[in-house]
């Protein structure tokens, strides 16, 4: 056996959630076209795996929260697609803002979760 804690999905989730969020804010604060392009595409693929697994049948959500994930996932795939690394700062504000909520949310459900 492994003394190693487990971690689990969400608290996973949680951690790519907020280290896209602070490479979106870091290529912001650069300027540079190339990091932001990377930082965005990073971003679209968290929010893709959070969209499969919130659409998965078997996903452990409530139906407020699994609409809601789709719903987000839907709003920064749309706006990261139409918009690219012409992003206005204010969208990207919103991106950042979006990831570290729900990163939140999901560590504080984790806690609940794990009885904490």
């Amino acid at each position: 056996m492994s003394d190693e804690p487990t971690v689990s999905l969400p608290e996973l989730e949680a951690q790519s959630l907020a280290e896209a969020a602070l490479l979106l804010d870091h290529a912001r604060e650069k300027r540079d076209p190339g990091q932001l392009a990377s930082a965005l595409d990073n971003n679209l693929h968290v929010w893709t795996a959070i969209r499969t697994i919130a659409a998965h049948p078997e996903a452990t959500l409530t139906e407020t929260a699994r609409g809601n994930l789709l719903r987000l996932s839907d709003f920064v795939a749309t706006r990261t697609l139409s918009n690219g690394v012409t992003i206005p700062d204010e969208t990207l504000n919103t991106l950042i803002n979006v990831n570290l909520q729900i990163s939140e949310g999901l560590l504080d459900g984790a806690k609940r979760a794990a009885g904490l």
